[in-house]
């Protein structure tokens, strides 16, 4: 590979991580259409033990108490952050995506559900 041919893949890394960001941030604020559509209805099925199974497992409060500090539930505090349930599960599946944790689909609406259950209530 030439050298020019490498530095002009350096400069796309900066864009790219802009659009990864832009992205991701329309799962944070739930402005992605297709999550916004979704409600109350899709966690009806979850399995919520295997939700809580795969939360203790991954060990997503230390990782939220890093990041947040206290226990890692002041995460869930932010009024209008997450504000809709397809919005907190495709913020789930942000984190299954960035942290490159591997669950199914499945696997993520558990998960939640455990968090719409314990700390949303959505309606």
């Amino acid at each position: 590979m030439s050298p020019r041919r490498s530095s002009s893949r350096l400069a796309l890394a900066p864009v790219l991580a802009l659009v990864a960001m832009l992205l991701g941030a329309s799962f944070l604020l739930g402005t992605a259409t297709p999550l916004r559509a979704q409600g109350i209805e899709i966690f009806v099925d979850a399995d919520l033990a295997l939700g809580e199974k795969l939360i203790r497992e991954s060990q997503c409060d230390a990782c939220h108490a890093r990041n947040v500090g206290g226990d890692g539930h002041d995460i869930y505090n932010p009024k209008g952050r997450i504000s809709t349930p397809g919005a907190l599960r495709g913020m789930v599946e942000y984190c299954n995506t960035e942290l490159g944790l591997g669950f199914f689909p499945e696997e993520v609406t558990a998960i939640a559900a455990v968090l719409q259950r314990d700390h949303y209530r959505f309606r």
